[in-house]
């Protein structure tokens, strides 16, 4: 099966089993949602989920994190993954967000960028998510996964990735294409013991044919 083909097969079936993917983080507005994804940074999005409720009960907006002080950002998300940096992260990235774009999250992946605490991946998402753009955001289980099922052909890293990814899969499904990737992931195409018996799609993977 040459590559056009498999990405046409794989498509198709994400599409007939999952046809509306969504993140897993819990959000209400674009705010939320960037803090949420600022937090997942090697970190779960069920640890996450435990944590924002409340986090959001102490800042609702921007205005109200830019005004807190780092340690009491620190406090409220200590039992996550690299506090320290994340609590500095967060309270940049408020400030930012307040003095240059009047608390509203910006809708490109430059200006999203320019904020602390904001890379490259975390902008795919927040444009993909909340403004439904053709955004590929590639974290460790896209870039496992399409690696493996060979939608990816030697992606040194997720820039190049994601360029492949983009290249291959229709703009309108671009967006859906991340949450399927990393739901494929977490739940089948695990990193140390993949779920192969359970696979869908293991007749077209790579990996697939050269362990059966």
């Amino acid at each position: 099966m040459n590559r056009k083909a498999r990405y046409s097969y794989i498509i198709d079936y994400f599409n007939k089993h999952n046809p509306n993917p969504i993140s897993e983080l819990q959000y209400i507005n674009p705010y939320e949602l960037l803090v949420a994804v600022i937090l997942s940074a090697q970190c779960t999005d069920k640890r996450v989920n435990m944590i924002t409720p409340n986090f959001f009960i102490h800042y609702p907006s921007p205005e109200k994190l830019a005004k807190a002080q780092i340690h009491e950002i620190f406090d409220q998300i200590k039992s996550i993954s690299y506090p320290n940096n994340k609590a500095k992260h967060l309270s940049g990235m408020a400030k930012m967000l307040v003095e240059e774009f009047d608390g509203i999250v910006p809708d490109n992946i430059d200006d999203l960028q320019k904020l602390p605490g904001v890379g490259r991946k975390t902008a795919n998402v927040v444009v993909s998510v909340i403004f439904n753009k053709p955004a590929m955001a590639v974290d460790t289980h896209v870039f496992r996964v399409s690696a493996r099922i060979g939608l990816t052909v030697n992606a040194k890293n997720p820039t190049q990735a994601e360029k492949q990814l983009v290249a291959h899969i229709p703009e309108n499904l671009i967006a859906k294409a991340h949450h399927w990737l990393i739901l494929h992931g977490r739940y089948t195409c695990l990193a140390r013991k993949p779920l192969c018996y359970q696979c869908g799609i293991r007749d077209v993977c790579l990996y697939y044919t050269t362990i059966s």
